[in-house]
C-alpha cells in the first residue's frame, strides 16, 4: 500500500502552499480593495452594456430567417447566406463597440464571452433547422417511409423555443428538451451561495497572487530566460487554483443552477476528466458543453456530407 506516501505528499503540499500564502501576505499585505469589484471606470462601460442588451436582436433575426425559409418565401441558399451574415455580425458588432469605447478588460471579456455563446448557439440553430427542413421535405416526398420519426423533433422554431434555447445551458439546438418536474428552490439557494464563495475566491487569488507576479515581471524578450521560466513556474500554482475555481463555479455550479431554474433535463456538462489517461481524452471530457456541438455540427456534418459512409 502507498497510503503513507500519499499522506506525506499531502502534508508536503499543504506545507508548501502555506509557506507561499504567508510569504505573499508578508511581502504585499492584503491587496483586495473596495474598487476590486466595482470602480468609477466601470461607469464608462455603459456602451458595452447597451451592446449586450441588443444582442437578442440576432436570435430574433435568425428566427425570422427560419420562418421565411419554412414558408418557402426564400430559398435555402438565401437562408444560409442570411445566417452567415447574422452569425458574423454577432461577433463583429461587440468587437467594434469594445474598440471604440476602449473599455476595461473585464467588461470586454464578459461581452465577448456572451457574444461567443450567442454565436455558437446561432450556428447550431441554423444547422439544426436546415436538417429539419431537409427531413420535412423528405417526409413530404415519402422518402422516409417506414422510419420512426418523432414529430416533436421536426417542429419549426417558435419564439418560445428560441428564447428557451438562448437561456438554456446548452449549445445544441433542439425543438424540445427533456424537462424536470419541478424546481428545487433550497438546492438552488445552496448552489448560489457556493457560486458566490468560489467566484470570490477566484477573484481573491487573481488580485492577491497573480497580479503582483505579473506586474513585477520583466518583458520576456528583455529579461533573463531563467527569470521568465521562474515567473511562469511561480504563476503555475495560483493559475491552477483559479482554473479549478472557475471550473467548479461555472461548469458544476452555475450551469446546474441555470438548468434547475429552467428545468433543463440534460445536465452532462462534463465527464470525469480527472480520470483521463491521455490529453485527447481529457479535452473530450472536461467541457462537454463545447464538445457536443462540435461533434454534432462540425464533425457529423463533415462525415455526412464529404466523407464516405463507411469511414
Amino acid at each position: 500500500s502507498h497510503a503513507g506516501l500519499l499522506n506525506l505528499c499531502i502534508v508536503v503540499l499543504i506545507a508548501v502552499n502555506s509557506r507561499l500564502i504567508i510569504e505573499n501576505l508578508m511581502k504585499y499585505g492584503l491587496l483586495i480593495r473596495a474598487g476590486f469589484w466595482f470602480s468609477a471606470r466601470s461607469l464608462g462601460d455603459w456602451p458595452l452594456l447597451m451592446c449586450c442588451l441588443t444582442l437578442p436582436i440576432f436570435p430574433l433575426a435568425a428566427l425570422m430567417t427560419e420562418k421565411w425559409a419554412q414558408r418557402k418565401l426564400i430559398r435555402d441558399h438565401v437562408s444560409i447566406l442570411l445566417h452567415i451574415i447574422i452569425t458574423t455580425t454577432v461577433l463583429i458588432y461587440p468587437v467594434v463597440v469594445i474598440l471604440k469605447c476602449e473599455s476595461a478588460v473585464l467588461s470586454g471579456f464578459v461581452l465577448m464571452f456572451i457574444a461567443s455563446i450567442t454565436w455558437l448557439k446561432l450556428v447550431s440553430f441554423a444547422h439544426t433547422n436546415y436538417d429539419i427542413r431537409v427531413l420535412s421535405q423528405s417526409i413530404e416526398k415519402g422518402a422516409t417511409h417506414g422510419s420512426s420519426i418523432d414529430e416533436e423533433n421536426i417542429k419549426g422554431p417558435t419564439i418560445n423555443s428560441v428564447v428557451y434555447f438562448m437561456l438554456a445551458p446548452t449549445l445544441c439546438y433542439q425543438p424540445s428538451y427533456p424537462r424536470t418536474a419541478f424546481i428545487r428552490k433550497g438546492w438552488v439557494t445552496r448552489q448560489l451561495l457556493k457560486c458566490v464563495v468560489f467566484t470570490g475566491l477566484m477573484g481573491f487569488i487573481i488580485e492577491q497572487y497573480i497580479n503582483p507576479i505579473v506586474q513585477n515581471s520583466k518583458h520576456p524578450l528583455k529579461g533573463n530566460f531563467l527569470d521568465a521560466i521562474e515567473r511562469v513556474l511561480k504563476l503555475s500554482v495560483p493559475t491552477l487554483y483559479v482554473w479549478l475555481c472557475m471550473f467548479y463555479s461555472f461548469f458544476h455550479l452555475w450551469l446546474n443552477i441555470l438548468a434547475e431554474l429552467l428545468r433543463f433535463g440534460d445536465r452532462e456538462f462534463y465527464k470525469d476528466w480527472w480520470n483521463a489517461k491521455t490529453v485527447e481524452e481529457y479535452w473530450r471530457m472536461w467541457n462537454m458543453v463545447i464538445f457536443s456541438p462540435i461533434l454534432k455540427n462540425s464533425y457529423s456534418g463533415l462525415t455526412g456530407n464529404f466523407l464516405p459512409a463507411d469511414r
